[in-house]
């Protein structure tokens, strides 16, 4: 889904989502570690969204960065350009299409971290990768979790990127964070409901929403 279709911040909350929140001795870096390496049984919530662009999917990937901080995990995301033709003003991950040097998914979402906020290779970490994730403007994106260990610099690519900021990692760790919110979209689009998460004065939703509520079943399993 993209923003430029309808603003989600102004449609009324369907409902509330479900889900205690994550102990806090599972959101240490040792313990996230030991998540990644010796994963249990779960199933994704939500795995795609309905396609709404005439064209093939396009492989892609997003670096999901935690970034290491003494007073606990935050979520390092981005703001979108408003330039963009694609989710233009949407919080993201950083990341985009694979290119056809890039061996891996992790090498796309490492290059990407570094061409649209300028993080080193040096300060990130991989824990590893969550499922496919099947977006609405035809994208198949595999998220790749990692620890960014400060200290590192941002530099915005402005081409791309608004602003890029930290949030508390526990609070999407909770899963009476996030609402469910529906919309009539233009364009013979329909109505579709969708992830929302308020937090902070910033508002997370569809497909970095969705991805979020995934990871949070994932470590809560």
């Amino acid at each position: 889904m993209t923003s430029k279709f309808i603003d989600p911040t102004i449609q009324p909350v369907d409902a509330i989502a479900e889900g205690a929140p994550v102990p806090s001795e599972r959101l240490t870096v040792d313990a996230l570690r030991q998540r990644f390496a010796f994963p249990p049984g779960w199933q994704p919530e939500v795995r795609e969204e309905k396609k709404f662009v005439d064209r093939n999917w396009q492989s892609a990937a997003v670096l999901v960065p935690l970034v290491d901080r003494p007073e606990g995990i935050s979520l390092l995301l981005t703001q979108r350009s408003f330039r963009l033709k694609d989710h233009p003003g949407q919080i993201s991950f950083p990341g985009g299409r694979v290119d056809e040097e890039d061996d891996t998914h992790i090498e796309t979402a490492l290059r990407e971290a570094k061409e649209e906020i300028g993080i080193e290779r040096s300060c990130i970490e991989i824990l590893g990768l969550m499922p496919e994730y099947r977006t609405g403007s035809g994208f198949k994106v595999i998220p790749v979790v990692s620890i960014v260990h400060p200290p590192f610099d941002i530099c915005l690519n402005r081409q791309e990127v608004e602003d890029a900021f930290e949030l508390p990692f526990s609070f999407f760790m909770n899963g009476t964070n996030y609402q469910v919110r529906s919309a009539e979209f233009p364009n013979a689009l329909g109505r579709r409901s969708f992830y929302t998460i308020p937090c902070n004065g910033r508002f997370v939703w569809g497909a970095t929403a969705a991805m979020l509520r995934n990871l949070y079943h994932f470590i809560r399993a």
